[in-house]
């Protein structure tokens, strides 16, 4: 048998794809190394995080306001809680990154916000506080996506939809064709086009020489020292720039689930097969500190902490286009750990793609083709 589309990957973006290719009436199969929604790449930890005023650039707002609409489809046609609506706070020094980026696109693209001061955060937000001189951005259109149920959903109705889906069958090889043929262990799939959504192993896979690397991040869990409650009406949040700089979520797991805080950026370079998995005390005693700084009644114990994989680019965009020298494959990766939220967009980008050959979606920002080596 062989397929109209082979989507090779089955995480966040790959099951999306599956879904939209299926829902287009093609027949689609997707294979994934692993088992489906596992924790071993980046689609795991409970919780991602969904805004509009964006700090990295005001370009990936368009796909943001569509993502806000898809990400509610999906509410609905799952029947589950995958996107929570919570509002969003992003504070630093007034001239960061973090605060400048978010209010330059807030206002570039008309979108609704407040800007608090910190005696105006402490008012809104009580768990929280700024340090003398910083601000806060607040919107209302943010949230959080479930990532192990947002890829379970869309897995399950993909299959609704007609897809086939295959797991625990790693990708030994692929070649363009035509037909393209994807090898695995336990056989040969042919198909007329590719859609590669790897995620941390798209840099070996791809036949890309593309600057990504694999980074290894750790997510972490904190007790507060009182109640739980107040952290559960909590927005989403990212506090500081630079090396401190965290992001960090509303208490969503009950009483003894913590409130997942994280350090942004302080991964390091590895590969999906060496990644040492094992959080390290250290890890854990520097995050506590930093949380307890911008949330200080977060003293009580760490609950938990899991590591996870991000694929980041020399610029933090994301790399999405047709494969460079086959016109019959599609790739998307390096998504540099703040990809989640775009999911069900790049899904659609992905289905025009690999049938169209364009998108009417704004994805220049990604071209495989900008870095220097090419």
């Amino acid at each position: 048998m062989s397929w109209d589309v082979i989507v090779v990957g089955t995480g966040g973006m790959g099951s999306a794809a599956v879904l939209e290719l299926a829902r287009r009436g093609r027949r689609v199969l997707g294979l994934d190394r692993y088992g489906p929604a596992h924790a071993l790449g980046s689609s795991h930890g409970g919780s991602r995080i969904y805004r509009q005023s964006y700090l990295e650039d005001p370009a990936y707002v368009p796909l943001l306001l569509r993502a806000w609409d898809r990400w509610h489809r999906l509410v609905a046609d799952s029947g589950t809680d995958v996107f929570v609506p919570t509002g969003g706070l992003y504070a630093g020094p007034a001239g960061g990154p973090t605060f400048a980026g978010s209010l330059r696109s807030a206002e570039q693209w008309d979108l609704p916000h407040e800007v608090l001061d910190a005696a105006g955060v402490a008012r809104r937000f009580p768990t929280f506080r700024l340090a003398p001189g910083e601000l806060a951005l607040v919107e209302q259109r943010a949230g959080y996506a479930r990532p192990e149920a947002t890829v379970a959903a869309q897995l399950r109705l993909a299959a609704a939809a007609g897809a086939e889906l295959r797991f625990d069958e790693p990708v030994e090889s692929w070649q363009p064709g035509p037909p393209a043929r994807v090898r695995t262990a336990a056989g040969t799939y042919e198909a007329g086009a590719l859609v590669l959504t790897a995620g941390a192993w798209a840099p070996e896979l791809a036949g890309l020489d593309l600057p990504m690397v694999v980074e290894r991040q750790v997510m972490h869990w904190v007790a507060p020292a009182g109640p739980i409650a107040p952290y559960e009406r909590n927005p989403v949040f990212i506090c500081g720039d630079g090396p401190d700089q965290v992001y960090g979520f509303p208490a969503i797991d009950g009483p003894a689930g913590g409130v997942k805080v994280s350090f942004f950026r302080a991964g390091e370079p590895t590969t999906p097969q060496t990644v040492d998995r094992t959080v390290r005390p250290a890890e854990v005693a520097a995050l506590r500190r930093r949380a307890a700084a911008v949330l200080p009644g977060l003293t009580g114990p760490a609950v938990a902490a899991t590591v996870c994989l991000y694929t980041t680019t020399p610029d933090a965009h994301f790399v999405i286009g047709p494969h460079p020298a086959y016109g019959n494959v599609v790739v998307a990766g390096g998504f540099s750990g703040h990809g989640f939220k775009f999911v069900p967009v790049v899904g659609e980008i992905l289905a025009d793609l690999v049938l169209d050959g364009r998108t009417d979606h704004p994805i220049g920002l990604f071209d495989p083709l900008r870095f220097p080596s090419h």
